[in-house]
């Protein structure tokens, strides 16, 4: 008698199994977050990694850090020059910055949620691409690309018959589209002493937001625009390349610089929604006096420095201009002097370890991008 082989069907539970890697991209993944926190040092980068490997194996006698550094010019992402002492070296190129920033978004907003084609959309009907699935009758000035040709025949067809078809302008109808706001913000990034005091390293978590969210707004918004600046004793814009090498200075926080640059740079703008994300651990303990001295106070809150503070966060709020302060310091004395600034702005506050503020950055970015009209 022969034994019936029965198909059945169902899940096969086995242990996880990570994608498979080569060498130089199991390499290229914690060189990207070494040369972030060397802010751009490649041979510092790779020293790191070469006692990375002394200590957890990283390579094998076929795949060496030698290797892999060639590699890394085979592929374009780093190209030889030559240093202030005059010797050969190598430095990080174009294409690894953007690895960087891929990196950055990848790390800190991959958690969120995909949500369905078109964000950014606002509640109101007007020039867009997403299709409402609701029809209006032609007007003048509509353009012929967004008339639904299908709806206006069937029009014609039951307006005039098959017989004698006749197409006119009252068999016109137009389906409307979801209108889409643009965005203009300013990343203000805190680059004094403080963001590496104690031991803790808090630029670094700050670096990659600021990544991830230029990397989201070129490539996901680019009609959005994005400028970024940094702010110590004094405030100045940098570019994006200029992120992977940031690095802070013997600098105090003068928060008011930071602020009127940023109000400037979006004066300049001509999107009518308008915002400010500020990331910062300290408070504000500088002012540029008008003879050009500076005016410092690390004990406490100085009454003279946070009353500029606030007529800046109001002369905002007039402009129309939302501040989103992202505190990653818990001292309540600080706490308070952001609750009154937000007061003053009319903003939004979030006080925040470092392992959350990603998210957060993306969620209110989300959530300020989108534009509400009224009916």
């Amino acid at each position: 008698m022969k034994n019936k082989i029965n198909n059945r069907k169902g899940f096969v539970f086995k242990p996880y199994e990570a994608p498979s890697q080569s060498p130089f991209e199991k390499l290229f993944d914690i060189f990207k977050e070494l040369i972030t926190h060397t802010s751009g040092d490649f041979d510092e980068a790779i020293d790191w990694l070469r006692e990375l490997d002394k200590e957890y194996k990283l390579t094998t006698p076929e795949y060496s850090i030698d290797d892999f550094v060639e590699d890394l010019k085979a592929k374009g992402y780093i190209r030889e020059e030559i240093k202030p002492d005059g010797k050969k070296g190598n430095a990080i190129t174009a294409k690894t910055e953007r690895a960087i920033r891929q990196s950055a978004l990848d790390q800190i907003f991959g958690n969120i949620k995909r949500s369905g084609s078109g964000n950014h959309k606002s509640k109101g009907i007007g020039i867009g691409d997403e299709h409402t699935g609701d029809f209006r009758n032609y007007q003048f000035g509509d353009g012929l690309d967004k008339v639904s040709m299908t709806e206006s025949l069937r029009n014609a067809q039951i307006n005039h018959g098959i017989s004698d078809f006749n197409l006119t302008e009252d068999d016109l109808v137009v389906e409307e589209t979801t209108h889409k706001s643009q965005m203009s913000t300013v990343l203000m990034i805190d680059i004094s002493h403080s963001m590496i005091l104690y031991g803790e390293d808090r630029i670094t978590p700050a670096k990659k937001v600021a990544m991830a969210l230029a990397e989201l707004i070129t490539t996901r918004y680019p009609k959005d625009t994005l400028d970024i600046l940094v702010f110590g004793n004094d405030a100045w814009p940098i570019k994006i390349k200029d992120l992977p090498y940031l690095n802070v200075g013997p600098y105090h926080t003068n928060t008011v610089a930071g602020l009127k640059l940023a109000m400037d740079l979006l004066r300049r703008k001509r999107n009518t929604n308008k915002q400010i994300f500020m990331i910062t651990d300290g408070k504000p303990s500088c002012l540029r006096l008008p003879d050009g001295t500076y005016y410092k106070d690390s004990n406490g809150l100085n009454p003279y420095i946070t009353n500029k503070c606030y007529a800046q966060a109001q002369q905002a709020r007039k402009l129309h201009i939302p501040i989103t302060t992202f505190m990653i310091a818990q001292d309540p004395y600080l706490m308070q002097f952001v609750e009154e600034f937000t007061h003053a702005n009319q903003g939004k506050a979030f006080y925040t370890g470092l392992k959350g503020l990603g998210e957060m950055i993306f969620e209110d970015y989300e959530t300020n991008r989108k534009k509400r009209i009224k009916g």
